[in-house]
């Protein structure tokens, strides 16, 4: 039996699973990442992973089609690894080399959030859609764009930076790049934190986080709110929390407007931990306020039907070598 062999490589997690042309997913396994054993361990414990779920699975393999991975940035598209990260003291990561060299199959490798909106292509909401934009909203923000059933790369393959575009021309936050103003630094996971407070600071709220849900989640320290506890605090009706994601909610519409604009989609997918787990604290400020904000002709917007396995759908994608045909 044909099958194809899918990574999803986070700088927290790798998951790799085994899978068909038609999506159906054979096995899976998962282990926390290793990025302190020298810039080779990833690609070794990759080799393992795959190894094993091949040996527990009974799946030769002389029979798999390819490897496809899906890899936190940034990427080196040319050199097929990862460039520079932010996450492990490493001038880069080989990753395509020691995969080819160990299994005798094509390899890809990509940015996981393009690796993401191939996987809506061929197995979610982007089927059948030559035009469509996928966003992960998670610890960061990122995006995979299809553009006339094209995947956008660009010079680099970074034609898919959206987190980084530019929302507060006054640059009152600093993004995890280093850069001011940009939408990653107010709206991601890592970062709601970090604009609650400055909107508790600027409109004065210090009073209503004493008496909100935020208050006792954090123990009465502004410097411990989370944004799961802000969109927890929305979800039962904590009127401070519910301003907080109305406010997310409204740079949230103009990330998403920017990219109807830019991209003319016909469907806006969203993805990642923070829109799966509060999806309709997420969607529906969206809803509500990117039609204010658009030029083009507005699109869908929706939720991924994928779920957490988007890149690896994705990632099963480029294994058999569907993102080459269309």
């Amino acid at each position: 039996m044909k099958y194809g062999i899918a990574v999803d490589l986070g700088a927290t997690n790798v998951r790799v699973i085994a899978g068909c042309r038609d999506g159906r997913i054979i096995a899976r396994i998962m282990e926390r990442t290793n990025l302190m054993g020298g810039p080779e361990a990833v690609s070794r414990q990759i080799i393992r992973l795959i190894k094993r779920i091949c040996r527990e699975n009974t799946l030769k393999l002389e029979d798999a089609d390819g490897i496809g991975v899906g890899a936190f940035g940034p990427q080196d598209p040319i050199r097929g690894g990862i460039s520079r990260p932010a996450n492990a003291p490493y001038e880069f990561i080989p990753i395509r080399e020691p995969l080819t060299e160990e299994f005798k199959v094509p390899v890809e490798v990509m940015n996981d959030c393009l690796v993401a909106a191939i996987g809506e292509r061929f197995y979610g909401a982007g089927r059948g859609i030559d035009n469509f934009v996928y966003i992960t909203i998670s610890t960061g923000i990122g995006a995979g764009v299809y553009v006339d059933g094209h995947v956008l790369l660009g010079k680099d393959g970074n034609a898919h930076e959206i987190g980084h575009i530019v929302v507060d021309y006054e640059g009152r936050l600093l993004c995890g790049c280093g850069k001011r103003g940009h939408w990653e630094a107010y709206c991601s996971g890592k970062n709601i934190p970090n604009y609650a407070r400055l909107i508790i600071e600027e409109e004065n709220l210090k009073d209503k986080f004493r008496h909100s849900y935020l208050y006792k989640a954090s123990y009465g320290k502004m410097e411990r709110v989370t944004a799961k506890a802000i969109y927890d605090g929305a979800k039962i009706g904590d009127f401070l929390c519910e301003h907080l994601v109305n406010r997310v909610g409204e740079i949230n519409a103009m990330g998403v407007a920017s990219a109807i604009n830019v991209y003319d989609p016909s469907v806006v997918i969203l993805g990642g931990a923070v829109v799966l787990n509060n999806v309709e604290q997420v969607l529906t400020p969206i809803r509500m306020q990117f039609k204010d904000y658009i030029v083009n002709r507005e699109a869908e917007v929706k939720v991924t039907p994928l779920k957490g396995d988007v890149v690896l759908y994705g990632a099963l994608a480029m294994a058999f070598g569907l993102h080459k045909k269309g």
